[in-house]
């Protein structure tokens, strides 16, 4: 079943499974089987984050599912208390050591912050550089970065990020950063790609569901694919593990796109933090 979720091409020549598994708000004691069952599913991308406080289980799904440490695609973030060069260091080798991999396949910065560290993400950037240059991660990338951010990774850096996570779901389409990274050879990978549950009960959803027979879910997640975002839906329950996973046997016509696309509300469909202002850093 494996073969049948799409890789998509980097900018730097690697690849990427298009649908991932998401442990986000997962609690440790529930990581690792639920890492396991979305690995017997199919799935071969999990994402994580130092800040998730998961990914020492992660590892340990990874493990009980008995799969090569090569067939399995890895994210991870660096946490925002971390931005200095020397504490970027030492945090991402936590991450390297609580995984138990000598390697990452992506590793990100997870918040720009730009009210914090003086706006300095540029030096914080060319760490991660480093940690691709010797090859303890194959791809960088960057999370939750506005358009004015990423010009100034450009302005200032030789190495574009390979990818931007950001918050996109059919309410908050974001399609300034998704126009940016398309231009400029950047993959959009969409966090909250259900909008937290928000638009599952929306009647333009529903009614798409009942004509081709899937759920609102499914269908959801299938306009993010044909747009050409990578997702990582999250549960911990068997069932919609693998319904999440059962979207490659189906396509939505033009039409049925262009309403989910309409649903779009701009910023006031916006459900996280706005990175612009948000300067949240772990106790």
């Amino acid at each position: 079943m494996a073969g049948t979720i799409p890789d998509i091409r980097l900018n730097d020549g690697n690849t990427i499974p298009q649908l991932g598994f998401g442990v986000f708000q997962i609690i440790p004691a529930d990581t690792a089987q639920a890492v396991r069952t979305a690995l017997d599913v199919g799935y071969r991308h999990i994402d994580t984050a130092e800040m998730y406080g998961n990914e020492a289980e992660v590892g340990e799904g990874v493990r009980a599912a008995g799969l090569a440490r090569e067939d399995v695609f890895i994210t991870s973030k660096l946490n925002n208390g971390f931005h200095r060069p020397d504490d970027a260091r030492a945090a991402f080798q936590a991450t390297l050591d609580a995984l138990r991999t000598d390697y990452i396949d992506l590793f990100l910065i997870h918040w720009p912050l730009p009210t914090r560290y003086d706006g300095d993400f540029v030096t914080t950037w060319k760490v991660l550089e480093e940690f691709k240059n010797d090859g303890r991660t194959r791809a960088i990338g960057v999370s939750n970065f506005q358009v004015p951010h990423l010009e100034r990774l450009a302005a200032e850096t030789d190495v574009a990020p390979a990818v931007n996570q950001v918050e996109a779901h059919p309410y908050f389409a974001n399609d300034e950063v998704r126009a940016y990274g398309a231009k400029n050879g950047i993959i959009t990978q969409a966090w909250s790609p259900i909008a937290q549950g928000a638009v599952l009960g929306d009647p333009i959803i529903a009614d798409l569901a009942e004509q081709v027979g899937r759920t609102p879910a499914q269908v959801v997640l299938r306009w993010h694919l044909q747009r050409g975002d990578v997702i990582f839906p999250k549960s911990t329950t068997p069932k919609r593990i693998e319904e999440n996973f059962q979207i490659f046997d189906f396509q939505l016509d033009d039409t049925a796109m262009e309403q989910i696309t309409l649903l779009d509300r701009g910023e006031a469909g916006r459900q996280g933090p706005n990175p612009d202002t948000f300067d949240y850093i772990p106790a």
